[in-house]
């Protein structure tokens, strides 16, 4: 079976906001509304639900977020679905949403990454439908630096036609932007240089695989279970295998380690060709790096291990679509990933 993607936006077509795991505070409000009308201005029109309350660690209960991302996701009216950001606890979804209507849904482009990736990942794993790991709406007003593209750019791409990005060579070092303070920010701080770094050795790297992968410390969460059944979503559209990334949102090396040695065991690397890992700030442990952990854990895979991707919680952002078949070129003068929605 082939992947299956949601139709290229148009304008006129209408997004929907809500927030499957953590909501908006009131002193964030005006940064929402900012984000909102960013969105507008691209020619959409934006429907945002009920969950959405910032109080505490989830928006609503589990019951009424797994009900309204349903509907959403299901109505053929919406186009698109993104969360004002990620949060904690997504997992709680994940026995409530009603996978059959899911899956015989007309696709739709469910979009976010962070705690997203605890129902991305199996959205695509379990329906085949493609997802899309990428800014959140928080993060949509932001200006892309050259060679990067933005979640609106690739929801609205023509299926079968390639496109590339390319690391911009500077990222953000630390810290983020005061919203509250400075709600209409557009653009990115990027104070530090940097590229990618290959892990596993030197050596030129041109490989291909469809595209899966997610946040490391909340994707582990599922792994061994059946919403994170990577080799048989490989075997049913990947027979020539994958192309996985993880990312690390803050945990230490020590844990991450621990982290990615479990979802090994599990099978989630089982058939990649290559594994990208995306450009942390979390902290090194004294007799652990960040890089160490990962190849600790991975090592043993032999395959390219490519690290400081642009994938992760650190700015900027390389929107990554899962199930979509990528091709990553590594060598001492070119870096960059290559897409196609087919």
């Amino acid at each position: 079976m082939t992947v299956r993607y949601p139709r290229p936006l148009r304008p006129g077509d209408r997004i929907g906001v809500t927030s499957p795991s953590s909501g908006v505070s009131k002193e964030l409000g005006k940064r929402l509304d900012a984000a909102i009308r960013h969105v507008e201005a691209r020619g959409y029109e934006v429907v945002v639900g009920a969950c959405m309350d910032g109080t505490g660690h989830v928006s609503a209960s589990a019951a009424a977020r797994a009900a309204e991302l349903t509907e959403m996701l299901t109505d053929p009216g919406i186009r698109a679905v993104v969360p004002p950001w990620g949060g904690e606890t997504a997992i709680d979804l994940l026995p409530l949403l009603d996978w059959g209507r899911l899956r015989d849904a007309e696709p739709t482009w469910l979009v976010g990454y962070s705690d997203m990736s605890t129902l991305m990942t199996p959205l695509t794993l379990l329906t085949g439908v493609a997802t899309l790991h990428g800014n959140n709406l928080m993060d949509t007003p932001y200006r892309a630096p050259e060679g990067l593209l933005t979640w609106l750019d690739i929801a609205a791409a023509p299926q079968g036609r390639p496109f590339t990005q390319v690391p911009p060579g500077r990222h953000r070092s630390s810290g983020w932007d005061d919203w509250e303070l400075r709600p209409d920010i557009s653009e990115f701080s990027l104070d530090t240089p940097g590229t990618w770094t290959r892990l596993d050795g030197d050596g030129d790297v041109d490989v291909e695989g469809r595209l899966i992968g997610g946040c490391i410390e909340t994707v582990c969460n599922a792994a061994g279970t059946p919403y994170l059944d990577v080799p048989a979503f490989a075997r049913e559209h990947a027979p020539e295998g994958l192309i996985v990334y993880v990312e690390s949102c803050g945990d230490g090396a020590l844990s991450i380690c621990r982290y990615l040695h479990g979802m090994r065991l599990a099978g989630f690397f089982e058939r990649a060709n290559a594994v990208l890992v995306g450009r942390t700030s979390a902290p090194d442990a004294a007799s652990l790096t960040q890089h160490e952990a990962v190849m600790d854990a991975l090592g043993s895979l032999n395959v390219p291990i490519i690290a400081d991707v642009e994938c992760g919680h650190v700015p900027p952002y390389l929107p990554l679509v899962n199930g979509a078949r990528g091709r990553v070129v590594h060598t001492g003068t070119r870096s960059e990933i290559i897409q196609t929605l087919d």
